[in-house]
């Protein structure tokens, strides 16, 4: 795909502040007409600029559920270690982002009740398959002061 342009950028600033909003209102926003704003928006889908749609919950309005999120130093930062402890994180459900931050990664998954210590273990599972070793910190979430809907 082409390099992004201004109006590519509008778009996709604006459908990270209302992802439901329809073509028309999309297009009326971003100064172009309704085929052209859907043509953009389908390259971008196509292209991965846009991998996919999701729901943003309020986390104390859901379900009862904790957010657990685990600091994990790996032993070593190679290529291979670092593949390897993807692959395994990969394969937890629970998991649900995970970043390299600093050569740290972290995870961050809802927790409730069993699934906590479930998490913590399968995260301590990943680090010791990717590394042999490393260390693990789990912190839970109190709540949300900003969540990432309110910021594009």
């Amino acid at each position: 795909m082409a390099l992004r342009d201004p109006v590519d950028e509008r778009i996709l600033r604006l459908l990270r502040e209302d992802a439901r909003m329809t073509n028309a209102a999309l297009a009326a926003a971003a100064g172009l007409s309704p085929s052209a704003c859907l043509r953009r928006l389908r390259r971008l889908e196509a292209s991965g600029v846009i991998r996919g749609y999701t729901v943003l919950l309020d986390e104390p309005q859901a379900p009862a559920q904790a957010i657990v999120l685990v600091q994990i130093t790996l032993e070593r930062q190679s290529d291979d270690y670092l593949r390897r402890f993807e692959e395994a994180v990969r394969r937890v459900p629970e998991v649900r982002d995970c970043l390299l931050m600093a050569g740290d990664p972290r995870l961050c998954a809802p927790g409730r009740d069993g699934r906590r210590r479930r998490l913590r273990e399968a995260a301590q599972g990943a680090a010791v398959a990717a590394s042999r070793g490393g260390a693990v910190r789990s912190s839970f979430a109190i709540r949300a002061v900003i969540g990432g809907a309110s910021r594009p």
